[in-house]
């Protein structure tokens, strides 16, 4: 700015507004920046996605699909020639538990029909928790 008096410069007063203007700015790029490795409720979406996936293509190709889950993520396996042979493996995010109760140990199955071994998965992260449902009709639901 300009002075009668000859000098130029900034005040105190502007230069302390424009530091609480870049504070506020901070501030809510920070508290809009999302937490590492997505919600857990986007790691959920994406399982039921990839379920439905695995549950179409034991449909399309006429031949069962098993999910197999685990501490550390989970795999699709396509049965050929009488053995299960791995397809994909996705890991959780970080800081993810899950937690597997249904009838078949640690997964289910489709069969070439969609129909599916009954299955609920609890993913769990610090205070979140999301379940995803696999009924017996191969439906995949998540549950908030």
């Amino acid at each position: 700015m300009r002075r009668n008096d000859g000098e130029s410069g900034f005040t105190l007063v502007e230069l302390m507004i424009v530091l609480v203007i870049i504070g506020l700015a901070a501030t809510a790029v920070l508290l809009a920046m999302p937490e590492p490795g997505g919600s857990i409720e986007s790691e959920a979406e994406r399982f039921a996605a990839r379920a439905k996936a695995a549950r179409d293509l034991a449909i399309v190709e006429a031949r069962p699909v098993a999910l197999r889950i685990d501490a550390a993520g989970y795999g699709v396996a396509r049965r050929s020639a009488g053995e299960w042979r791995p397809a994909s493996r996705y890991d959780w995010s970080q800081g993810t538990q899950a937690a597997v109760r249904g009838t078949i140990e640690g997964g289910t199955r489709f069969d070439s029909t969609g129909m599916a071994e009954p299955l609920r998965l609890t993913l769990r992260r610090r205070d979140q928790q999301v379940a995803v449902d696999i009924g017996q009709d191969g439906a995949v639901n998540v549950r908030r």
